[in-house]
């Protein structure tokens, strides 16, 4: 017996020791170091498996590639940027404040992310709706359609995807898939067969290429972007999937929000579907080179001006671009924050920001789900839901389905849509995209929309945190544990 102990013992110091050089091998966020450390001595042996898939940094090639891609349209939406302010048309009846300054300068220093003007914007938060206006577009497409999803996934609203695509492709119509294969159940070869033989083209993301030789399954391509001829344009919170017309029981009606862009800003879409592309490819032949049908100067319809800035951000980032200018945005607002989120697990310098900016006197209002899409992640979200309650912050559960939106509002003078959720995960690892609106009506809009929403929601109260069971505090506690490699 007593061989069997020091044994076991001897497991446990060679499995610690292993923990703690596997960890300390790359730098990393110290609480992404502690959170793995548990893992790996919580876990012996089975916490090497899960690190080996889920801990180790995005492969270097990949990361070389994405980030060394060229700007094939940037310089020539500058131009086009520059030629708006010569002509000195009105942008729009809002006035130029410092916090759109301050914050304009702030992503364009970063991430080339350009504003432009000459834009008009229709928001969706209805899968149905959503999907029969894109479906649309769609059809109507004459040049160009490029398509770039988290989920792809092969069910009855994927493989009518694919078959519009298809058509369109048979046309002549130059049609580009790049998705996620870990986000896209059944998406394989011969799911997308049919447009392949069309003349489609479709190409999974770099990081989910390679499966046996780069198993990094914790880099996902996050963003949900549709170019159409080049100045219609598609961002936001919704995949492509039944789950997301609200027809899986599991989760009830699917609350989203995406827009759609008709102008200029849509370039910048393009500009970033064309970057993931020609790093994803595999021969040069396949890149997509400057022309004039993807980067059209003159759009074929009188349009808006509304100012939207196009920003993207990922590993490839030398700074978490998005997470920055989230935390300015909420540390310069004077007034009024609303968030929607299917995720609340911020990080220490977003939790002490929300936390000044409401001792501070702002208001701020969060929505987060009533229901888990993933058990861990929920629990944290709970968790942190609890933390800002207890101190001034209004949380609301939404009770009619699953709330997986991701919008913001600031001051209602400066709105976010896109695909960035409040957590761990979207601030530093997924490839994510925003659109950033500086008008006061779409902010009006999407505060119109979460105030609408806020009928159907619950609001979270200190009487409620307190009857929470022990069990479910433990739980909440120990996935705010980790967090961090959630």
């Amino acid at each position: 017996m007593t061989w069997i102990i020091d044994i076991f013992l001897i497991i446990i110091l060679l499995n610690t020791i292993a923990a703690i050089i596997t960890v300390f091998h790359r730098q990393r966020s110290i609480p992404a170091t502690l959170a793995w450390l548990t893992v790996l001595t919580l876990l012996p042996i089975i916490g090497f498996f899960i690190f080996a898939f889920l801990g180790r940094g995005i492969a270097q090639e990949n990361l070389f590639n994405i980030s060394h891609e060229e700007h094939i349209g940037l310089d020539h939406l500058k131009d086009m940027v520059q030629q708006e302010l010569a002509s000195q048309r009105p942008h729009s009846a809002n006035e130029t404040t410092n916090l759109v300054k301050r914050q304009a300068k702030y992503f364009d220093k970063y991430e080339d992310a350009p504003i432009t003007t000459h834009n008009e914007t229709q928001i969706f938060t209805d899968g149905k709706a959503k999907f029969a206006a894109l479906f649309q577009d769609i059809k109507n497409a004459q040049e160009t359609i490029n398509i770039e999803y988290y989920s792809f996934i092969n069910d009855r609203l994927g493989q009518k995807t694919v078959q519009l695509l298809t058509q369109k492709a048979a046309e002549g119509v130059e049609v580009r898939v790049i998705y996620d294969r870990w986000g896209s159940p059944g998406a394989n070869k011969k799911f997308f067969a049919p447009l392949i033989q069309a003349g489609g083209q479709v190409m999974p993301f770099i990081t989910s290429q390679n499966a046996i030789t780069k198993n990094r399954l914790n880099y996902h391509l996050h963003r949900k972007i549709v170019v159409i001829d080049g100045f219609i344009g598609w961002t936001g919170g919704f995949n492509i999937g039944e789950q997301y017309l609200g027809l899986k029981d599991k989760f009830g009606y699917w609350r989203d929000t995406h827009v759609r862009i008709f102008g200029y800003a849509a370039l910048s879409l393009q500009e970033r579907f064309i970057l993931d592309w020609n790093a994803s490819v595999d021969k040069h032949h396949q890149k997509i080179l400057f022309q004039e049908k993807y980067f059209p100067t003159h759009l074929k319809h009188s349009i808006g001006v509304t100012p939207i800035q196009i920003v993207s951000d990922g590993p490839d980032s030398q700074f978490d671009t998005l997470k920055g200018g989230f935390m300015s945005l909420v540390m310069n607002a004077r007034k009024s924050i609303i968030i929607q989120t299917p995720y609340l697990i911020p990080d220490d310098s977003m939790i002490d920001a929300l936390l000044v900016a409401a001792r501070s006197g702002v208001k701020i209002k969060i929505m987060i789900p009533n229901k888990p899409d993933h058990p861990f992640i929920y629990r944290a979200t709970q968790f942190y839901a609890n933390l800002f309650t207890r101190n001034g912050i209004e949380v609301y559960i939404y009770n009619q389905g699953f709330m997986h939106a991701k919008t913001a509002v600031f001051d209602n003078e400066v709105a976010t849509i896109g695909s960035m959720n409040q957590d761990y995960r979207s601030y530093s690892l997924n490839f994510e995209a925003n659109a950033f609106f500086y008008d006061k009506k779409v902010s009006r809009q999407l505060t119109n929309i979460f105030q609408n929403d806020m009928q159907h929601s619950t609001l979270l109260t200190t009487q409620m945190i307190a009857q929470q069971s022990h069990w479910l505090r433990f739980k909440q506690l120990f996935s705010r544990l980790l967090s961090p490699i959630l």
